[in-house]
């Protein structure tokens, strides 16, 4: 992969770190709130599973991004990561935790992942590329995960405290599912 001349475009600063071993990055927050960067981009980071064929882990190098409707927003070709295989990344503008509403949105549009960051950058008309690393199944839920994060990518300890409180077991399984993910997007650095 031949990352000269690209920012790597990441929700969260966990994301970001690894990216950094890739090349240029930008912190955009999730789904973009801080921003969109100019130049090529490539999505990086992790996704939820939509379909039950791509196991944690997983690191999805897309060549098409869909909107919640299955419209196409952005086709190309991989950026060739290995190890890496290649997939429909549907971009989302919430988080999608909803075991009912993934297979929902998977039927749908043929997605096999969701994020929130893919859909806006493929819209900014600069994306080249998307990179993402599946944090868990279509069945599992999030718990304190998905209330571990800030709007601006950084993350937010007390949120996850209080999900795990919550949610202790879910909470647990779903964060040594992200840090697989983020295991899987190392791979390529």
């Amino acid at each position: 992969m031949d990352a000269d001349g690209l920012t790597f475009a990441c929700a969260m600063t966990v994301e970001e770190r690894i990216a950094r071993r890739l090349g240029r990055t930008a912190l955009v927050g999730l789904g973009a709130t801080r921003g969109v960067p100019e130049g090529k981009l490539v999505s990086f980071g992790i996704a939820g599973a939509l379909s039950g064929d791509m196991p944690i882990g997983t690191v999805i190098d897309a060549t098409r991004v869909v909107d919640e409707s299955g419209a196409v927003l952005w086709e190309g070709g991989p950026l060739g990561a290995v190890p890496a295989r290649t997939g429909t990344i549907l971009g989302a503008s919430r988080i999608v935790d909803d075991p009912a509403e993934r297979a929902r949105l998977h039927a749908a549009t043929g997605a096999d992942a969701v994020d929130m960051e893919s859909g806006r950058l493929a819209r900014s008309g600069r994306m080249v590329g998307c990179l993402r690393a599946i944090s868990d199944t279509p069945t599992r839920r999030l718990g304190g995960v998905a209330e571990g994060a800030k709007a601006n990518g950084e993350v937010d300890y007390v949120g996850f405290v209080r999900g795990f409180a919550r949610q202790p077991v879910v909470t647990m399984r779903a964060a040594l599912g992200a840090r697989r993910a983020l295991k899987g997007l190392e791979a390529l650095a």
